[in-house]
């Protein structure tokens, strides 16, 4: 299961509406190799569904995420830190046992 916080929702829909983005795309999630402790974290907003595909839905986001990432993501919870300070969105992996500086790619 993938968790998406309150906060993370309200971003998430705040920048679907900035790109007008269409009223059925969701957030696709998904890991790539590469980065800085092996894998690399990635969102884009989509509207095309593959096989495959796992959807996640938590306060009110719809979040969809490929077989293949699912097994890097399970138990995975998406957050959103904003502010003079924020660091945007903020991956809370189970699965990983390294992380890099910025949280923005990790190592299992």
């Amino acid at each position: 299961m993938i968790q998406v916080s309150e906060t993370a929702a309200k971003r998430i829909m705040a920048l679907k509406s900035e790109d007008k983005a269409a009223d059925e795309s969701f957030l696709r999630v998904y890991v790539k190799r590469g980065g800085c402790s092996g894998f690399s974290y990635k969102m884009d907003f989509d509207t095309v569904f593959k096989d495959g595909d796992k959807v996640f839905e938590s306060n009110g986001a719809k979040v969809v995420v490929d077989g293949q990432s699912l097994l890097y993501l399970i138990g995975m919870t998406l957050d959103y830190e904003g502010g003079l300070n924020g660091k945007g969105f903020i991956f809370s992996n189970p699965n990983a046992n390294k992380t890099c500086g910025c949280g923005s790619s990790f190592g299992v």
